[in-house]
């Protein structure tokens, strides 16, 4: 995607849809970026690719581990590997393959991943301008709030969190997928105490026939470069 293009996007734009670019989809759409936090104030940003630069927040992270920053590092290459994405396991959806952390390091992740359909018809404008008002409080909470995806569900962002990343609806079954990575699962936990993701929560309940919540560990284990996805077993994850 040209980077002038990415510069540009809010978060928080509703992408906008037509038969034409539902039938052929803008490679540009079809492949959102992955929304990384800000890395804390006086660390470095590494290089970005090219050809798909990603979205940053305005909020920075207060602080990260120097394994996260590995795992932040290697998200900027984060995207899907097929058109089919939405209808995939999530351990084949993404290039988790491609990316590598230093083999001395260890440590494990919470994520999250949503997959959902709208109702035909569904009024959009009240549940993205709860997600608005998320991002408001968030920030002047000490985070940072945004739709993990804007055409599927909200989700709120913890001062936490690493990446969100969010499709578009599958042209044919409608169905799309976004996903949240976070430090651990308490951050993700504590992010849906707040007032305005609870009521975006329940906007979203009544704007989507199908929504189907999944929740994975990842992990980085000593001796190895790659990302491990399983199913969360119910233990906790990250800390």
């Amino acid at each position: 995607m040209p980077e002038t293009v990415q510069s540009q996007r809010d978060p928080h734009e509703l992408p906008a849809f037509d038969s034409c670019s539902l039938i052929k989809p803008d490679a540009a759409v079809l492949y959102l970026p992955p929304l990384l936090s800000s890395l804390p104030r006086g660390l470095r940003a590494p290089d970005v690719p090219a050809d798909r630069p990603p979205l940053v927040t305005e909020t920075h992270l207060p602080d990260i581990d120097p394994v996260s920053l590995s795992l932040h590092k290697a998200l900027h290459h984060f995207h899907p590997v097929s058109d089919n994405y939405a209808d995939l396991p999530y351990a084949e959806a993404f290039n988790w393959s491609e990316l590598a952390l230093p083999i001395d390091e260890e440590r494990e992740w919470y994520a999250v991943v949503f997959r959902s359909r709208r109702k035909p018809g569904s009024d959009s404008g009240p549940l993205y301008d709860a997600d608005k008002k998320a991002h408001e409080e968030a920030v002047s909470n000490g985070g940072v709030s945004a739709s993990c995806d804007k055409s599927s569900v909200y989700f709120l962002m913890s001062s936490k969190l690493i990446m969100y990343w969010y499709g578009v609806p599958n042209p044919e079954t409608g169905m799309n997928l976004a996903t949240c990575i976070w430090q651990s699962r308490k951050h993700a936990i504590t992010a849906n105490s707040r007032p305005h993701h609870i009521r975006a929560m329940k906007l979203a309940a009544v704007s989507y026939e199908v929504y189907n919540l999944e929740r994975y560990r990842l992990s980085k284990v000593k001796g190895s470069r790659g990302i491990i996805v399983e199913d969360f077993n119910g233990t906790e994850v990250g800390w």
